[in-house]
């Protein structure tokens, strides 16, 4: 069984989800919300409690300013007050993506409150050798979001994260691939919503956050960095060797790529466990 909740954190009521019994593991994304993680969060309720959210600004979680600017560090206060309203000193943690970029700003804002975070391909840009050229290509994404809208920033965006985009060429009798292809996804105004969020308030933040390493090093928390079985050519690939390198920590292999845990919730619930095992 699932249940729903609100909670008034500053500036913002924030939409979660609690389902199963056992240890308390929160699952959380950004800008991705608590829908996206349902069938992992299922897939691990049998023997945990788990606990999703809408981040901030995203889907059911609403702000007194709908034109304030999502951070890490902020992300971060609002899963440490959801920690105080679960009446949890402690918590493990699953992040993913920009949801792994807020587990970082916890475990260095809070220390203590996390026992294991598994920091799963945050996108810490700041880490790379090539940190200059990803700050321009974040700020050219945007950039083409004001200007051309979100299909035309989703493109810029998805091609500098390393994955394949559609074809637009044709074949040898004249037939445009395109035709060929799956049915391109139809986005609900709920994902309209939350991509207009995505770029005009929350990219810029995670993209530009530099972790602090001493902090995490220092902190009672075990940090785990994992990193898709198939995400090779992503540069989320990249960013989270950079940070298993900085923390002196071997990475963990996850099913899939990136959103491994959309394609293969049962398979990734149990490296989930593994890990969180020891």
């Amino acid at each position: 069984m699932t249940t729903t909740h609100t909670l008034d954190v500053p500036g913002a009521r924030l939409h979660y989800e609690v389902r199963g019994s056992g240890p308390l593991l929160l699952v959380m994304g950004a800008p991705m919300d608590a829908g996206a993680f349902a069938p992992l969060a299922d897939a691990l309720a049998s023997d945990h409690t788990v606990v999703t959210h809408d981040p901030r600004g995203i889907s059911g979680s609403t702000l007194d300013d709908p034109e304030q600017d999502s951070t890490p560090e902020l992300r971060a206060d609002d899963v440490a007050a959801l920690l105080d309203a679960l009446g949890a000193e402690t918590a493990d943690v699953f992040g993913s993506s920009g949801g792994a970029v807020t587990g970082l700003a916890l475990v260095a804002r809070h220390p203590g409150r996390v026992g294991t975070l598994i920091a799963h391909e945050p996108p810490v840009m700041e880490l790379l050798p090539d940190a200059a050229e990803q700050r321009a290509a974040t700020e050219d994404i945007i950039l083409t979001f004001h200007r051309e809208g979100q299909p035309a920033a989703w493109r810029k965006f998805m091609a500098n994260a390393g994955f394949d985009q559609p074809s637009e060429q044709y074949d040898g009798d004249g037939t445009d691939q395109a035709e060929a292809a799956p049915p391109v996804f139809e986005p609900s105004p709920r994902d309209i919503a939350n991509g207009v969020r995505f770029f005009a308030h929350e990219l810029r933040g995670t993209a530009a956050y530099i972790p602090d390493i001493a902090a995490l090093k220092a902190a009672p928390t075990r940090t785990v960095v994992g990193i898709g079985a198939t995400s090779g050519a992503l540069i989320t690939a990249r960013t989270s060797m950079a940070l298993a390198e900085r923390l002196a920590v071997r990475p963990v292999e996850f099913p899939g790529d990136h959103g491994g845990f959309l394609g293969q919730p049962v398979e990734f619930a149990e490296v989930v466990r593994r890990v969180l095992k020891g």
